[in-house]
């Protein structure tokens, strides 16, 4: 099951990211689609708690209302550089 910091690093993987990449033309952007898709779907999982095959706006409003409470460490109601640098995406691990 992913956790909730993966978020960055699935969104990172989305089509846009992927054709936003400075490659989206050429050889491999069939498979950073594919890839960004496989992503995408795995987000919608991670984000649809009623399981209906869909995100609704509370869900995804409550699922990012988590993420900012994860990434605001000292609880200011703000983010500041030092919080954000924790966005920082990594690739995710197959085993997750």
């Amino acid at each position: 099951m992913l956790r909730r910091r993966d978020l960055l690093a699935i969104t990172a993987m989305t089509p846009i990211a992927a054709a936003l990449s400075g490659s989206a033309v050429g050889d491999d952007s069939a498979s950073k689609l594919d890839a960004g898709l496989a992503s995408t779907k795995r987000l919608l999982l991670l984000m649809d708690t009623d399981k209906n095959g869909k995100v609704s706006k509370q869900e995804f409003m409550a699922f990012m209302d988590a993420e900012f409470e994860r990434l605001d460490t000292n609880h200011d109601g703000e983010l500041d550089v030092k919080e954000l640098r924790q966005l920082q995406v990594r690739p995710l691990s197959p085993h997750r």
